[in-house]
């Protein structure tokens, strides 16, 4: 795997240097992207249990800022999205399509450094480490780790304003390492029992029980709960689905066991404060798998009105690692059981 990594990583800097005479025209940040077709590599599968692979991108760039995805959010249009970066900046762009749907490339891609209350940019993931983002109404929350809290920014404007409030984030600050904070920031839909309350999920602050740390920031279910901790995976990203349901997005990576990803569904029913809270295994990934350092993950229902799951890694600005976004799409009957139990 590693030998094929490096080859990979030789043709896309060749790859870069052919196109970098034509990189450097326009504001637009150039993005070269490979289309995935295969989940398990070396496998035609594409149906994981209630989830079927629609395909996939391997991107990069000439530009040295792209890279360290963290987070990610579709717009309504399903097409336009707003992403974090863990070296504090904003992403936003657009997914394109071929002509069968799937996904091909990305456009209209900028990047603009975010600011803190203050109204500056910092660099480097002292103080401006985002790893999580949400959608709400007419404000954007961004979670950051190692000064870990929840900005809130206004939308549309968010590019190029400072951040002009911040949320009290509940869960003792004591309890979240510098490196381990809040990945996970979400919005639950209104008609859920925790009507539209902003939800954050730790990637590593365990509370006495060794469980994941969690908090409702808002609405009348406020309070924080936790989310049973099951070997070696942390939590990266979570979205909730339209039933109200979270899923949550896990990665692994240690010499031991390697690198893993796995996808989790959280009854949305069960989150209420003091809550231990477990979920059902939709998919897991591991070297076989068209994976990384998975770290986004987003939720929207396409024009027909099936449920798709959107994936993003993070290469932490290494040869050695890749920028990918994988879609699934989440079978009816498993929304439909989902609602009935």
């Amino acid at each position: 795997m590693m030998v094929k990594r490096l080859c990979r990583a030789a043709s896309v800097l060749l790859c870069l240097a052919e196109g970098a005479s034509a990189a450097m025209a326009g504001d637009e940040i150039p993005i070269i992207s490979r289309q995935i077709t295969d989940f398990r590599i070396g496998s035609s599968e594409t149906t994981f249990g209630s989830l079927e692979f629609l395909g996939g991108l391997e991107m990069v760039s000439s530009r040295a800022l792209f890279g360290s995805l963290s987070s990610i959010r579709f717009r309504p249009d399903q097409k336009h999205f707003v992403v974090v970066l863990d070296t504090g900046q904003w992403l936003t762009g657009s997914i394109e399509r071929d002509a069968k749907g799937r996904l091909s490339g990305l456009s209209q891609v900028e990047i603009t450094p975010m600011k803190n209350r203050a109204g500056r940019s910092l660099e480097g993931k002292g103080y401006m480490d985002a790893e999580g983002v949400a959608l709400d109404g007419d404000r954007i929350l961004v979670s950051f780790e190692q000064n870990h809290r929840v900005d809130v920014y206004p939308d549309p404007g968010f590019a190029a304003s400072r951040a002009i409030a911040t949320l009290p984030i509940l869960i003792p600050r004591k309890m979240l390492s510098d490196n381990r904070g809040i990945e996970t920031i979400a919005v639950a839909p209104a008609s859920s029992p925790l009507k539209g309350g902003v939800v954050i999920v730790s990637e590593r602050g365990l509370d006495s029980e060794g469980n994941r740390m969690a908090a409702v920031l808002s609405g009348p279910l406020k309070g924080l709960f936790s989310i049973k901790r099951d070997g070696s995976f942390d939590v990266t990203d979570g979205a909730f689905l339209p039933d109200g349901d979270l899923l949550l997005l896990e990665r692994r990576f240690n010499m031991a066991e390697g690198i893993g990803m796995r996808l989790r569904r959280i009854k949305g029913a069960d989150i209420r404060p003091g809550a231990v809270v477990d979920g059902e295994l939709l998919i897991e990934g591991n070297f076989n798998s068209q994976i990384d350092n998975m770290e986004g993950l987003d939720v929207f229902q396409a024009a027909d009105g099936t449920t798709h799951v959107i994936m993003v890694s993070d290469d932490n600005h290494s040869i050695l690692q890749r920028n990918l976004m994988l879609e699934f799409r989440l079978s009816d009957s498993h929304l439909l059981s989902a609602a009935s139990d």
